[in-house]
């Protein structure tokens, strides 16, 4: 007995994403990791994937190898003499304390660097709190990020935040950078409901084509799903629901599946609480859908980090 064999007529069935293909999650989510690590035909020969361990269950090492992904892009095209356009997210966060260091080891300044916040919390009008306000992304980037960056930093007119003002301007700025010859990297997380930002998976019944999909640039006030919402509540408002707005202002596959490079990181997992597990075995092997936003990513260069326990097996666990 389990959700395939008792979904039908379910009150609770009609609460996640009609587009998923649930037979298909539970096969991918019983795979081995040796089924796991096989390379699918639709990954990027550039695409890598890698399981970090250490003491801590591989949270220092992926913060670490993040981190120094990013500085790498960063010193690269300052060599290059190359404009660099980084979409960021908050979430995952452990990296920029690596990228400062790395920075201010090599004296690397981001002169060079825009800095692009892939989303934020909003209302139905697209209009987010306050950078000092609980939970803003704002506030938590200039606080983990671009402040510590020091005399190094990103210039102030080179960051830009998902706000109703600035996000609409986010594709005519990249768009311009890239004509100059910026390099596009986008940083990201993957949500339990498989968003990248917050672009969710119910957002694809509203397109007719996955070419259409592909180029929608952003959202404001965007509707988010209830796995995103409980998401949330769990790791970053401790528990409060009623903390969390329920729309947010978001890039969309416009933008983070035309990148040149990606560079992930999943570290959902503390104790027995495995939140990303399933998420991540969709993003390698449910294959590009655009009812699985993270599907795509290894669909372009880039590396992906995944804590040991995240990268599993998934096994049921009473406890």
């Amino acid at each position: 007995m389990n959700f395939l064999s008792t979904v039908a007529d379910s009150y609770a069935g009609t609460f996640y994403p009609s587009g998923w293909d649930y037979p298909k999650i539970d096969r991918l989510t019983a795979m081995s990791l040796e089924q796991m690590q096989k390379r699918q035909p639709y990954w990027h020969r550039d695409f890598q994937w890698d399981i970090c361990r250490d003491s801590s269950g591989g949270v220092e090492a992926m913060n670490a190898k993040m981190g120094y992904e990013i500085f790498c892009q960063i010193q690269e095209t300052a060599q290059a003499k190359r404009e660099l356009a980084l979409i960021l997210p908050v979430g995952p966060m452990g990296m920029y304390d690596w990228v400062v260091y790395f920075c201010q080891k090599h004296n690397i300044s981001c002169r060079h660097v825009h800095g692009f916040n892939m989303d934020e919390w909003s209302d139905e009008l697209g209009n987010s709190a306050p950078s000092n306000a609980p939970g803003s992304f704002q506030g938590a980037m200039e606080a983990a990020f671009y402040g510590p960056l020091g005399k190094l930093t990103f210039p102030k007119s080179q960051r830009f935040f998902a706000t109703r003002k600035l996000l609409p301007t986010y594709p005519d700025r990249i768009s311009r950078l890239r004509k100059d010859g910026a390099k596009l990297v986008v940083v990201y997380g993957i949500g339990r409901a498989c968003h990248i930002a917050f672009w969710e998976p119910h957002f694809a019944t509203e397109f007719t084509s996955v070419e259409a999909w592909r180029k929608e640039p952003y959202r404001l006030g965007a509707q988010l799903h209830p796995l995103t919402i409980e998401q949330n509540s769990l790791h970053s408002f401790a528990s409060r629901l009623t903390l969390i707005p329920l729309r947010a202002n978001t890039i969309g596959p416009g933008l983070f599946t035309q990148a040149d490079y990606g560079i992930g990181g999943a570290d959902g997992c503390q104790g027995n609480f495995n939140w990303q597990g399933q998420s991540v075995r969709m993003t390698l092997h449910y294959g590009p859908d655009p009812w699985v936003p993270s599907s795509w990513m290894p669909t372009m260069p880039g590396r992906l980090f995944v804590i040991q326990s995240v990268a599993g097996p998934l096994t049921a666990e009473a406890h």
